[in-house]
């Protein structure tokens, strides 16, 4: 795993826009869980699987690549939801290869079930897995994982 002065460096998990409205913007597809309980659901488990995991949002594009960008030199892997963007920014597809870090990609709803332009994925070109569908469980999945993974680059 990544380490910095000696400690391992946390996942990053990074939402995109819209998902700071979660539980209020169409709860029948994303359900009613807030952005702040998926983040109090994942710092449990990050606990519990002995990561550490920092936490950034934006509806803006740019920010989202800035945080990608640090990502390579303060952050042992990323989850990242793009909302919308993970349908059409290249801009996040080329920062998370220039990351260099696992990328495990995440969406609440099924995106294969939903409109057809949704089907497309550029983060899903960078990530080694996804997982959608799964409501706010996902996330918790997606860091079971990169912690397998995080053990593979041991």
């Amino acid at each position: 795993m990544a380490k910095r002065s000696g400690k391992i460096r946390p996942v990053l998990i990074v939402n995109g826009p819209n998902l700071n409205m979660l539980g209020v913007r169409q709860p029948e597809i994303y359900g009613r869980e807030s952005l702040g309980d998926v983040i109090r659901a994942c710092r449990a488990e990050a606990t519990s699987l002995g990561l550490d995991v920092e936490f950034r949002h934006s509806n803006k594009e740019g920010e989202l690549v800035e945080f990608l960008h640090a990502a390579r030199q303060g952050n042992s892997g990323i989850i990242i939801n793009a909302g919308a963007y993970t349908h059409t920014s290249v801009a996040i597809f080329d920062a998370l290869q220039i990351a260099e870090k696992p990328v495990i990609e995440v969406h609440l709803s099924n995106i294969f079930r939903r409109e057809s332009f949704r089907h497309h994925s550029y983060v899903s070109l960078a990530a080694q897995g996804v997982i959608c569908g799964l409501g706010s469980q996902g996330y918790l999945l997606a860091l079971a994982a990169m912690k397998k993974l995080l053990n593979k680059g041991k």
